[in-house]
């Protein structure tokens, strides 16, 4: 039993709220997973592979091989799509260093489609362009050798990444044919093989300008569902997400795993609470590192024998289960640009951001309150969530109206996680803005 802290004027807003479809499919929604075609991912992955080699030292002005004409290609086909889209190469000079071995200029593919409630606000879904086949340095068979590596005239690349990259192609095709309330950049980064350099200059420049990126969904090696020792698995995604426990990313991998699999039953998302695979990066990772909320989504089932090598072709990829892995982005992407924007749950206390969350009147009950400057035109109200600190997922929630305050009598604080999010009419969602503290120490480390 909860106590609600509502006034009279609150009721109309309470009705409204409790006929919102929260936890139901918007068919807005359902458009897009269904709009991703298998036929489109596979054709897509057998033209980038059709370039040899996307090295990013590879030819910049063949017209039909290397790194030049794949970028070439993924713009004119973003292009095609729909005028809505705003496609445009974003360059910078990358210097010399261990794994670049000359001056080169760095070009990632942006389709950005603008959003009509809060352009300001910025979804990211990506994929890397860029291939690679290592070569090792003979006397030190764990030393790559750069130069050796660069001139590799074939180097597929078809799981890593063409694959993220049909994703994300796909993905535009399909929600570029509606407006959104916020802006979505659907991204092809490069020189994701020679350090993250396409991703980490994107957000390190997004850091630097103060944008407001509320999500990165990185799609990187999402076509293998056989591993080197056999295994098969097509009918789950891993998820990484980076800490503390509710962090920015954590909490974007949970919304994941939520909206995806309510509109691809099929397909179950694993729940990952790691950067990335042991001691490996991605994109997603220079993102993360500046603050944003940023995963990677990644095959259950990696076949490490195809990767960075020759083998990694077509014929070794699967479009089926790539299609599917789509498929989850888009509902979690669709959802997220429909969604109003996340609660405020924390004010600046001696210079010090603290959770607007205490004990109440009683000392006994969790008291809640959250801030929610300029509310959507569509915004339902609110629903708490809650979940024991050990679980890995949301296991409650509540839906409070369209309030700034709500008491949970008899609830400790102490011993669960509790979060608030936003829900608009149509029943889409926010992502939860959770109470957490930081740890206090009374000598800085």
């Amino acid at each position: 039993m909860t106590r609600r802290l509502l006034s009279i004027g609150c009721l109309a807003a309470l009705a409204a709220f409790a006929q919102a479809p929260a936890g139901g499919l918007n068919p807005a929604v359902q458009a897009v997973v269904e709009g991703i075609s298998e036929q489109r991912i596979a054709a897509i992955e057998q033209k980038l592979e059709s370039f040899g080699t996307r090295n990013l030292l590879s030819s910049r002005d063949d017209p039909e091989h290397g790194i030049g004409a794949a970028r070439r290609w993924i713009e004119q086909e973003m292009k095609s799509f729909s005028p809505r889209l705003d496609v445009r190469q974003e360059c910078h000079l990358e210097k010399k260093n261990l794994r670049v071995t000359r001056d080169v200029q760095l070009c990632n593919v942006v389709a950005e489609l603008k959003g009509a409630v809060h352009p300001e606000r910025y979804l990211i879904v990506s994929g890397h362009y860029d291939s690679i086949v290592l070569v090792f340095k003979k006397d030190q068979p764990r030393v790559i050798d750069a130069e050796a590596t660069a001139a590799v005239p074939v180097a597929p690349g078809v799981t890593d990444d063409a694959s993220g990259v049909a994703a994300v192609m796909e993905l535009a095709r399909v929600m570029s044919t509606r407006q959104y309330e916020k802006s979505i950049l659907f991204v092809a980064f490069a020189g994701e093989e020679q350090g993250l350099l396409g991703s980490r200059y994107m957000a390190d420049q997004a850091r630097q300008h103060g944008a407001q990126i509320e999500a990165v969904l990185n799609n990187d090696i999402i076509g293998s569902d056989v591993a080197g020792n056999g295994r098969k698995e097509d009918s789950s995604v891993r998820v990484y997400s980076d800490g503390p426990e509710d962090s920015g990313p954590r909490a974007l991998a949970r919304y994941a795993k939520e909206i995806s699999e309510r509109y691809v039953p099929s397909m179950r998302m694993n729940l990952v609470f790691r950067a990335d695979r042991f001691g490996r990066g991605g994109d997603h990772t220079p993102f993360a590192e500046d603050g944003f909320a940023a995963v990677r989504l990644t095959s259950t089932e990696e076949n490490y024998a195809n990767q960075h090598t020759l083998h990694d072709t077509f014929a070794n990829t699967s479009p089926s289960y790539t299609t599917r892995v789509a498929r989850m982005n888009g509902a979690v992407l669709a959802t997220l640009a429909l969604a109003p924007k996340p609660p405020g749950v924390t004010r600046m206390t001696a210079g010090r951001a603290t959770p607007m969350l205490t004990r109440g009147k009683s000392g006994y009950d969790a008291a809640l309150q959250w801030t929610y400057d300029q509310p959507e035109s569509d915004l339902a109200g609110f629903a708490i969530v809650m979940r024991d600190s050990t679980s890995p997922v949301w296991q409650k929630q509540i839906a409070v109206g369209n309030v700034r305050e709500y008491v949970l009598p008899d609830v400790s604080i102490d011993d669960i996680v509790i979060g608030v999010k936003a829900v608009d009419l149509d029943g889409n969602e926010s992502l939860v803005s959770a109470y957490a503290i930081t740890p206090f120490r009374l000598v800085p480390r």
